[in-house]
């Protein structure tokens, strides 16, 4: 087991992972930005270094600022958390050849998943569902870009190859807006990701959003844990996420988590990984594979009971998975509550000093979360300041105590969008379980009006 590890991140998972290395008793170094100095697990770290000012670009996604902060502090390895660096190959390549290991996937596994198109081929030599579609990036032919739709069938979305987080895609209804939205899409993606290639999909009218959680080792060991509902989004942005999912057999979800565990074993992933699909119609379809933790791991972890990051950690060690897939067993409900630095209805960000900081308590309630009475907010980063998670022993249980939870938690100083999870938990839709990825969307036009 390694004996000292540099956390490359920031916020709620910095502090989550740095626990994890305590239980297993690693040292954690924390890298900081200068906006980040009175951060809670700053103050914690056995080491801190500062890497640099505030924007990100010349902090939390300075490759070189990272390495050499391991070097001076002689850790062994670099957990990347989420979002930053996670998913970037270039840096984790650059993180071995450093002589560190990389808490994550090999470099190859996230070039092949983090290319939308090289992922779905992958996924179909290995047998997992994926939405019809291009067989890879569009051509330049107009002729054959139409052709292409006109097999899939109407409506249509253009998707960024290179992608990500919601953005680079666009619905097309019509021929007539085919040819235009394909050549937007494809200057929107150059400039956002560097790769200009585009490829198309049928787009499904009311889909819900499913993940599948997969834990892999570096001894051909690969295991899936159960699912997750994401579907309660805006604008591809998660804000409530639940497991298992409502209403789905659980013959569907083995089916689709042994090709998921199997399709980890045929690529030769490690560590932890998600498969995202869109379900509609009782079938699973794959859209992308994210290469790290994700920010609603809490809620597989308490209803499987595994430690998703700490089994992270020992997996980049090069321990075995420490259970089977026989082994794992399902218990109870578990919903997640992402808390954000905003409006709770428009949605602008609201950095700045929280006065008070009141969190919830009581059985079954979990909260992650790095901030304090007293914290700054600061303006340069993603608006989530934590989450809530409960966990019951039915959905109806959890749900009850989630909005216990919400009503016992008091932020002041700064807006949040806790009053939106509050209206949303009594919700009848939500309450009666599996609304769409679209639903949020539509509840929030029908409230303004």
């Amino acid at each position: 087991m390694f004996k000292k590890i540099l956390i490359a991140n920031r916020g709620e998972i910095a502090l989550r992972i740095q626990r994890a290395c305590r239980e297993l008793g690693i040292k954690a170094v924390m890298v900081y930005s200068e906006a980040d100095r009175d951060a809670k697990y700053v103050r914690l770290a056995d080491e801190a270094v500062c890497i640099g000012p505030a924007p990100s670009g010349q902090s939390y996604l300075s490759m070189p600022a990272i390495i050499s902060a391991a070097e001076v502090t002689d850790a062994e390895a670099i957990h990347p958390g989420y979002g930053f660096l996670s998913e970037n190959a270039d840096f984790a390549e650059r993180v071995e050849k450093s002589g560190f290991t990389f808490i994550g996937p090999t470099p190859e596994s996230i070039r092949l998943m983090g290319d939308k198109v090289s992922a779905k081929q992958a996924m179909i030599r290995a047998g997992v569902p994926c939405v019809p579609g291009s067989d890879g990036a569009l051509p330049d032919d107009p002729v054959a870009i139409k052709r292409i739709a006109k097999s899939v069938g109407y409506p249509v979305i253009i998707k960024a190859a290179g992608g990500g987080g919601g953005r680079g895609m666009r619905v097309v209804h019509t021929e007539a807006a085919l040819l235009h939205a394909v050549q937007t899409t494809k200057a929107e993606a150059g400039a956002a990701f560097g790769n200009p290639e585009v490829y198309m999909e049928k787009f499904l009218q009311n889909p819900r959003h499913i993940e599948i959680q997969v834990l892999a080792d570096t001894h051909r060991n690969a295991v899936y844990l159960g699912e997750r509902d994401c579907s309660m989004q805006r604008r591809h942005q998660k804000v409530i996420e639940e497991a298992p999912a409502p209403g789905i057999p659980r013959r569907l979800i083995e089916k689709i988590g042994e090709r998921c565990a199997a399709a980890c074993k045929k690529i030769g992933y490690r560590g932890a990984g998600t498969f995202e699909f869109l379900f509609e119609n009782g079938e699973f379809y794959f859209i992308e594979m994210n290469t790290r933790v994700q920010v609603e791991h809490p809620v597989t972890e308490l209803i499987t009971g595994i430690d998703i990051v700490r089994t992270q950690i020992a997996v980049a060690a090069g321990e075995k998975l420490p259970f089977t897939q026989r082994q794992i067993q399902l218990r109870g409900h578990a919903i997640e509550c992402r808390v954000n630095a905003e409006d709770p209805y428009k949605f602008t960000p609201s950095p700045g000093r929280i006065t008070t900081w009141h969190a919830p308590g009581g059985p079954g309630v979990r909260v992650d979360s790095h901030v304090y009475t007293n914290y700054f907010v600061p303006p340069n980063y993603d608006s989530m300041i934590g989450k809530i998670i409960v966990h019951g022993d039915t959905r109806e249980q959890a749900l009850a105590r989630m909005r216990t939870a919400l009503a016992e938690t008091v932020i002041e100083g700064i807006k949040t969008n806790v009053p939106l999870h509050r209206e949303l938990m009594v919700d009848a839709s939500f309450v009666a379980g599996g609304t769409n990825i679209h639903y949020l969307e539509e509840w929030l036009s029908q409230r303004e009006r």
